[in-house]
């Protein structure tokens, strides 16, 4: 084994590397979401709520019905990281266009960035590479929110205005940094995830002592898409890593119910 030199624990690029590694499980969120779709349902009468194994049943029969449904979409991506501690302070921002094409296509063009380039080329850059991994066919297989890979304990229902969600408390069946365990929000009308308070069911790294992730899903049109990405991660020699993914500007191309072949349709996300 070789011995390593102050030098080698002063070289923040593998660390820069590893940290990418514990952040990468936002950009599995996100391409999960791909196929989240909607349809138009009757309002929800919380007076008579359904049992939490048939609300799994719905979402994952919608969620498999609603797959082809989005066809493409254009969008924009707000990345914005701040790293505090070891082996220094750091931040960065980088803004990029993207293109889905389906079933597997996602295209990422830079529009800017700026702030700290240790973070771009070895955070950043990982985080576009590992959601276009997660878009491959048997990674959608392994990491899908269904009952072959997780478990699910409904734990309450709750109102707020218009919007009624079942929550969950999930558990995956085969821990890996790919999967995650904590609580889900399902809309009541749509049987969609509208929001995740999660953490990686196992490590992704030794570096990383914990990672926290907030994900929160916009009504667009008739599509859930992911409308904001907050992960924090706490790394073992005293620092903390704040990632933000901030995603606007959804254009849907060729919707289930709307623009013709070819037309693009500009929407923007509901507030919800």
């Amino acid at each position: 084994m070789k011995e390593l030199s102050m030098k080698d624990y002063c070289d923040p690029r593998p660390f820069m590397t590893k940290l990418s590694s514990a952040l990468v499980l936002g950009a599995w969120l996100t391409a999960a979401a791909v196929g989240q779709t909607s349809m138009a349902l009757s309002p929800l009468q919380f007076a008579v709520p359904l049992a939490g194994a048939e609300v799994v049943k719905r979402m994952v029969e919608r969620n498999l019905e609603r797959a082809s449904a989005l066809r493409a979409f254009e969008a924009t991506r707000t990345y914005r990281l701040e790293y505090r501690g070891f082996p220094g302070n750091r931040e960065a921002e980088m803004v990029t266009s993207v293109v889905y094409q389906a079933p597997e296509s996602k295209k990422f063009t830079v529009v800017s960035q700026n702030g700290s380039k240790l973070i771009i080329d070895r955070v950043f850059r990982k985080l576009l590479e590992g959601e276009q991994e997660a878009m491959k066919a048997e990674n959608r297989i392994r990491t899908a929110l269904n009952t072959d890979n997780y478990n699910f304990e409904l734990t309450g229902c709750e109102s707020s205005g218009p919007d009624s969600n079942y929550v969950f408390q999930v558990e995956p069946k085969s821990p890996s940094k790919f999967v995650y365990r904590g609580k889900i929000w399902v809309d009541a009308r749509d049987f969609a995830v509208s929001r995740m308070q999660v953490e990686p069911a196992k490590s992704p790294s030794f570096w990383t002592k914990r990672s926290q992730i907030e994900h929160t899903y916009a009504k667009v049109d008739a599509f859930w898409l992911p409308k904001y990405n907050r992960s924090v991660s706490t790394i073992r020699l005293g620092g903390q890593a704040v990632l933000t993914i901030d995603y606007t500007q959804y254009k849907i191309r060729d919707p289930l119910a709307g623009a013709s072949a070819g037309e693009v349709t500009q929407l923007n996300p509901a507030s919800r």
